[in-house]
């Protein structure tokens, strides 16, 4: 299986929970010890070897292209823009109409995950899966939905409120040229309803699970949380 040399990071959404702290910016943009959140995930992509990444935007779409341009640590940036909400299954079928390899690594802008992208296509490949979940360790489910794992493949999906310890979503996938091909043709829908879940059912998702640094900036005590967790420079930028 070739290497995929692309990605595609979702930043238009509207960033609600979040827009007392941060008015004027879209919630990819939200200053993180003087830099934008995105920043750290687009270095951790040009760190893992991604060569052209696509930005999927939508809301204050112009901001985003102001601040981060078309190369980022010698990655190339693209942009597709949502001019509609299309839901996250929609806005990645939009942008991948801009790839131009046979697979993808997913992320959201405003979570970050630390995980070896190399590693995580190896072990999708090995497991005979088309898709792939990298998955984040936390200590306390209970704001989550938990998954369950069945040795490296996903078996279910549980509600939010679960307590203890345990792995969650968090938002970084890679597609391979067969789930890519397999995307709904429809304009609008959600990715984790009418993808990640039932393809999870039939047994079709793997889970990586050598994953740290889990941060996802959705809420105020988070977005503070990141604060502090990013001070520590030699750890976040690479």
């Amino acid at each position: 299986m070739p290497r995929a040399e692309e990605a595609i990071v979702l930043v238009g959404g509207l960033g609600t929970r979040l827009r007392d702290v941060v008015p004027d910016l879209p919630k990819p943009l939200a200053p993180v010890c003087g830099r934008p959140f995105l920043a750290y995930v687009l270095d951790h992509l040009a760190a893992c070897g991604i060569r052209r990444t696509i930005l999927a935007t939508g809301y204050m779409a112009e901001k985003i292209e102001a601040a981060i341009g078309s190369v980022w640590k010698g990655m190339t940036i693209v942009y597709s823009l949502e001019k509609e909400r299309l839901g996250t299954g929609g806005a990645i079928r939009l942008a991948s109409r801009m790839l131009q390899g046979e697979s993808v690594h997913i992320a959201n802008g405003d979570t970050f995950l630390r995980f070896d992208l190399r590693a995580m296509e190896a072990s999708v490949s090995n497991s005979g899966c088309p898709l792939g979940v990298a998955l984040a360790h936390v200590p306390d489910l209970s704001r989550y939905g938990a998954v369950m794992l069945e040795g490296s493949r996903l078996q279910a999906f549980c509600e939010k409120g679960a307590q203890g310890a345990g792995y969650i979503n968090a938002g970084s996938y890679f597609l391979s040229e067969s789930a890519l091909g397999a995307l709904p043709d429809m304009e609008a829908y959600s990715f984790e309803e009418l993808v990640l879940f039932p393809e999870t059912a039939k047994g079709n998702v793997a889970g990586y699970t050598n994953t740290a640094d889990f941060i996802d900036i959705g809420v105020p005590a988070d977005y503070e949380l990141a604060q502090r967790l990013f001070v520590s420079k030699d750890r976040y930028t690479l």
